[in-house]
């Protein structure tokens, strides 16, 4: 099997907690922590039978045949992770080698499939997140971080130093202004998150008409001043300003303000609502189409002299403001694609550090855009008496993901692939890709949608550079292929630092070189921008699938990825060689607080899961779960939501899995004397509740293994929850308990039943191994007869145990079995005797099959009965006595997919049992208390 990589790279203490969370299976060996406790333990679990010692049964104690087993049934505070540390000393990282770098959904998959014979291709890398560890180091190192020069910040960030490979990609790079937020760098969309509570200073501004067009002049008559009213919410852009936008299809309004008796120019659908904001009224005195404004312009509202032109727009819209656009394109999307039509300028007053630059004025000059610059702003328009409200509005607004302050847009130059032919082609070969959820292909469409180009480069030091050399007076850049493979060999030989520590002429081939001024008058230097992170991450597919054809068999991230890792590796591929380079994409959703709420470092409410695993400082308080507690919680949530976690659900996770290991010790304790490979009894030769067990299990190994291949991680929990707490626990170990305990050792009839608890043991460990890889190899640790659970494959099953007639034998008994049980709610059934009467036909012969003979305390029947004695009659008897309960029922036969359908009627008749309690056993099957049953007494006798 073949993984998509996204580069990580954990620290030395996130690698310790990876080996607690993924630590991989071992070779068998015995850890010095089960020969110091080794003890015998004769206690049954999961219901554990009657048999207690007294003075009449103290004899016979030894004689029985109860469980034996050293597997503890709890683990209780360190002992957990203490023990899953004990189980990875002995080999535990021999699995496979990359065992230390995975996530646990990552390691679930890869342990199933690597079960079931595939071979698993992972590929661990490197965290390529730059821009948050070097804004670490730069905070720290504070003011002393101006001096550094960019390979001194590199070396303080870098975890390893970062190689360059060959990047035929480089070739479709081209230059253009793009728009950058303020964090000195520019962010890709999926860096940025919505922060809904933002508040704005909003404003309505006047942009006094300067040129009207030919309709609008015939509609006003020149004596009163007119003013288009425009509403923005970033008052700090206005200086930008290079027009004003309308809507061609829209209708628009000359008004006449009631206050004063200024004429504004609005849409005719905002004159109400702006009205009654501006606390006025306004008096329409014409209306007009919005292609009457063309060839139209108005004044800027802080440089009189200078004209913005009216200009159609398909961005403008009637949800907010008065339907008349500010446009400053180096500010914003639609404002871009507006000036970029109509050859306006871009000029951008603002820095990368957010703060007005000299071009601005001495008025806004250093001040930052956001604070400062927005009071100055305002207060210009009102000096020029242009602004006519300021009020706060509370709407969503981009943040950057990391520092959560809100993010400046502006223009720069940035490197850039259209990808608007990609995505054609992109969004084709998806249709192809298993989305599990499948709703995840319509958001990840959507996202594509709305990306006109990717922006991939980045104003840092800390990453890969860009190796383009740009022309010190001209606006001219230099990369080839020539020069490319030079700097790739450079990289090889001495890492990617040579970008800033050789000198450029030493990073140009010699044939390049001459042609550019030579050593002594080079004409170029090298660019100081990096690959955007996302193009790092999503070209790792062309290393972990070289090959054309190659695509991994997974990819599985969060839902973040969507718009990131998922996408990036999606676009280069299908740029590269026109495939995806993914069969499934598997995504989940984040981890919240146990109240739902949103977690993140920056919040501080982050629990970390070495804390979850090893316990707090105060272990009253944070106790320690271990590994398999918290792997078990990741795969019975429901990932493809959001999960919560805290104590609570790890309080019931951990409940879950001692659950399971009272039914795994009860596995154990009864297989302690049994060898499968001369012990075993063939299927057909089983007890029919035996051979049931086996259909069953068959059933659960083919859904289990389905569920897996789907990545449905819940549903196998909850489906192995279900089987071991009501068809084993709850049914098959309180039926089988007397027949195990109390048979003789070698009888067949114990020994069937240990082949089915074998074969059951064997199918459950498996099935939860991937989820609980710690556990599976404590119990191989305890199984007398086997001692590899990993190396020794997924599933076994048989098709002979899958025998449907047995459901019709064993169902219908059970249909008895309930009402004769339920008609005694809290007593003991071994005191009573139960007598089933069926018509003759279909339903009979199979009960039959469970008791030849007419009355028996031995057959399979009052095995499941638990009766002191069962009777099979076809008619009712001729007398009974007057304490007696009669219960009636029905059971529809259903054979050879309906071809056999037969209804038949059936009577449980309950009475109490005339016989004494064994001393043995227990159960009601003795002539006297102090004498043995028949029974009882041929399993004892030569003892």
């Amino acid at each position: 099997m073949r993984w998509g990589l996204r580069p990580r790279g954990p620290g030395a203490a996130a690698l310790a907690t990876a080996r607690s969370l993924w630590g991989t299976p071992r070779f068998p060996c015995r850890p010095g922590w089960l020969q110091a406790t080794k003890r015998l333990l004769v206690q049954s679990v999961s219901g554990a039978s009657n048999h207690q010692p007294n003075s009449n049964s103290g004899r016979y104690r030894d004689t029985v045949l109860l469980p034996q087993t050293t597997f503890p049934m709890k683990l209780l505070g360190r002992q957990q992770p203490d023990t899953e540390l004990e189980i990875q000393k002995c080999g535990f990282s021999e699995l496979y080698s990359w065992q230390r770098e995975r996530k646990i959904l990552k390691d679930i998959a890869n342990r199933f499939h690597m079960m079931t014979g595939s071979k698993i291709h992972f590929v661990p890398g490197w965290d390529c997140h730059g821009l948050p560890i070097e804004v670490k180091v730069l905070s720290e190192l504070g003011g002393e971080a101006q001096n550094l020069s960019a390979i001194e910040i590199r070396e303080k960030g870098s975890l390893e130093k970062s190689e360059l490979y060959q990047r035929n990609l480089l070739f479709w790079f081209g230059l253009d202004r793009v728009l950058l937020p303020w964090l000195q760098t520019a962010l890709a969309e999926a860096e940025l998150e919505y922060n809904p509570e933002h508040v704005s200073r909003s404003i309505y501004v006047k942009f006094p008409l300067l040129k009207p067009s030919p309709k609008l002049a015939s509609l006003i008559d020149g004596s009163s001043p007119v003013s288009f009213l425009v509403w923005t919410t970033q008052p700090w852009t206005i200086p930008a300003n290079q027009a004003v936008c309308y809507m061609p299809e829209s209708k628009y309004a000359v008004v006449k303000c009631s206050k004063s008796g200024d004429l504004y120019i609005l849409a005719a659908d905002k004159v109400a609502s702006v009205a009654s904001t501006l606390e006025t009224t306004f008096e329409t005195i014409s209306t007009f189409s919005g292609v009457d404004l063309e060839n139209g312009t108005c004044s800027h509202p802080l440089i009189p002299d200078k004209a913005s032109p009216l200009l159609p727009a398909n961005h403008v819209t009637m949800a907010k403001g008065t339907g008349l656009v500010h446009t400053a394109p180096a500010h914003g999307m639609e404002d871009y694609s507006v000036a970029s039509q109509h050859n306006l300028p871009m000029d951008c007053l603002v820095d990368e550090d957010g703060v007005f630059t000299d071009v601005a004025g001495p008025e806004l000059q250093n001040k930052a855009v956001l604070e400062e610059g927005t009071d100055v702003v305002i207060k210009m328009l009102q000096t020029a008496k242009n602004l006519l409200k300021e009020e706060k509005l509370v709407h969503s607004y981009p943040y950057d993901w990391r520092t959560k302050k809100p993010v400046v847009i502006r223009a720069s130059k940035q490197w850039f692939i259209n990808i608007s032919d990609i995505k054609t082609t992109a969004k084709e070969l998806l249709k192809k890709v298993k989305f599990i959820p499948g709703s995840a292909l319509n958001a990840m469409v959507e996202m594509m949608d709305r990306r006109p180009y990717w922006c991939i480069s980045r104003q840092r030091t800390w990453g890969v550079p860009i190796p383009v050399f740009h022309h010190k007076t001209k606006d001219e850049y230099l990369i080839n292929s020539q020069t490319i493979e030079h700097i790739v060999k450079l990289v090889e030989q001495h890492g990617s630092d040579i970008w800033w520590t050789l000198p450029p002429e030493q990073l140009l081939p010699k044939e390049v070189l001459s042609e550019v001024g030579g050593p002594d008058a080079l004409e170029y230097v090298p660019g100081q921008d990096i690959l955007d992170i996302w193009f790092d991450s999503g070209i790792s597919w062309s290393y972990v699938l070289p090959g054309p054809d190659q695509r991994a068999d997974l990819y599985l991230e969060g839902k973040d990825q969507l718009g990131g890792w998922f996408q990036s590796s999606l676009l280069t591929s299908v740029a590269a060689r026109k495939k995806a380079p993914y069969k499934t994409v598997v995504v989940h959703g984040f981890t919240l607080g146990e109240k739902g709420e949103k977690m993140s470092k920056s919040l501080g409410n982050v629990i970390n899961p070495d804390v979850v695993i090893n316990g707090g400082q105060d272990q009253n308080k944070e106790p320690p779960y271990g590994a398999d507690v918290l792997r078990w919680w990741v795969a019975e949530s429901n990932v493809f939501t959001e999960v919560t976690i805290g104590p609570s659900v790890l309080s019931a996770a951990r409940d879950d899995i001692s659950k399971l290991r009272n039914t795994l010790r009860f596995l154990l304790g009864n297989v302690a004397d049994f060898n499968p490979e001369t012990d075993s009894i063939p299927v057909n030769d089983m007890y029919v509740i035996d051979q049931y067990m086996l259909h069953l299990l068959q059933d659960l190994a083919n859904k289990i293994t389905e569920l897996y291949k789907q990545y449905d991680f819940g549903k196998v929990v909850r489906l192995l929850q279900t089987f071991y707490t009501r068809e084993l626990s709850n049914f098959y170990f309180s039926i089988i308990k007397d027949r195990l305990y109390c048979e003789k050792e070698n009888d067949p009839k114990r020994r069937s039943c240990q082949t089915a608890l074998v074969e059951i043991l064997d199918v459950i460990v498996r099935s939860f191994a991937p989820i609980l890889p710690h556990l599976a190899e404590e119990v191989f640790q305890h199984i007398p007869y086997i001692k590899e659970c990993f190396h020794t494959g997924w599933i076994s099953t048989s098709s002979i145990w899958k025998k449907p007639g047995l459901e019709e034998a064993v169902e219908s008994a059970c249909a008895m079995r309930d009402s004769f049980l339920g008609s005694i709610p809290g007593k003991n059934a071994a005191e009573y005797k139960v007598i089933i009467v069926i018509e003759p036909g279909l339903l009979f012969e199979i009960i039959e099959m469970l008791q030849s003979e007419e009355t028996s305390s031995t057959s399979q029947l009052n095995e499941l009965m638990m009766a002191s004695e069962t009777t099979l009659l076809a008619q009712e008897p001729r007398e009974m006595t007057a304490d007696v309960i009669e219960l009636k029922g029905k059971f529809l036969i259903n054979l050879e997919g309906g071809d056999i359908r037969e209804e038949s009627s059936y009577k449980v008749i309950v009475m109490p049992t005339t016989k004494e309690k064994c001393p043995r056993c227990w159960k009601y099957t003795a002539e006297s208390s102090d004498t043995l049953c028949p029974r009882c007494a041929e399993a004892v006798s030569g003892k």
